[in-house]
């Protein structure tokens, strides 16, 4: 099922001892649009911190109470590596975080083309492999869901939006569609585009470029946050920009 990641923000995460806390926000490789990690702010038993928590440990989700049990104690979080999430995450922070947890794979990344998650030695190997594909030892493909929220988004010939919010499939962690609010320039209008549409995302300017033309998202299908993204929606969508991208 398609949900919004703003609906998903103040789940409980409950570990098979006790609630760890609540869903922060969420973090996303922005090769494969897949969430790598859950950002858990924990409550007062341990003072607030935040931690980063893999899909993998996820259980079955309780959707109607809210819940992601996940197949950890408080005592693995409590003991695990520090991360400051207000800054970026280095690739050694994620080998510690994979060396303290049963985690195996590097979740949704499929560089490697295999279709599946890949070991955390695999995704290692294969940046040394590539040293221009990062400037430094933070992991160049994290990116935060908060964060990229309030992007402006443009098309080939003029501005559309801003990124508002996330569609994300609750079968394989993938956010299928950016929703984008158009404000003033289509009113009362929201969007969604695919992030296969997307034909780069400057990080510096904090923009997201979409190929397409500003009447073909005028014209595109509305977006009704009420309403779930259902498969006849999706065919009308993926129906109208068909031939276009």
């Amino acid at each position: 099922m398609k949900r919004s990641v703003k609906s998903l923000i103040g789940y409980a995460i409950g570990a098979t001892d006790g609630e760890l806390g609540k869903v922060k926000e969420f973090y996303f490789d922005d090769k494969t649009w897949t969430i790598r990690y859950l950002i858990v702010e924990t409550g007062n038993w341990l003072s607030g911190r935040k931690v980063l928590i893999s899909p993998e440990a996820v259980l079955k989700p309780d959707w109607e109470n809210e819940v992601f049990p996940v197949n950890l104690t408080q005592e693995q979080v409590k003991n695990s590596p520090e991360i400051d999430t207000e800054k970026p995450v280095s690739r050694q922070q994620e080998l510690k975080l994979f060396g303290h947890y049963p985690w195996t794979n590097y979740w949704g990344d499929d560089s490697f083309g295999l279709g599946m998650p890949v070991s955390m030695i695999q995704v290692m190997q294969r940046d040394e492999d590539n040293p221009d594909d990062k400037e430094s030892d933070d992991d160049p493909h994290l990116r935060s869901t908060k964060k990229v929220t309030g992007y402006s988004v443009k098309a080939t010939d003029g501005e559309i939006g801003d990124v508002e919010d996330f569609i994300f499939d609750d079968s394989n962690w993938k956010l299928d569609f950016v929703i984008v609010d158009t404000g003033k320039r289509f009113p009362g209008k929201k969007v969604i585009i695919s992030p296969k549409w997307i034909k780069e995302i400057n990080w510096d300017t904090s923009t997201v470029i979409v190929n397409v033309s500003v009447e073909n998202v005028k014209n595109s299908p509305e977006y009704d946050p009420d309403k779930p993204v259902g498969e006849v929606y999706e065919s009308k969508l993926h129906n109208h920009y068909k031939g276009i991208i």
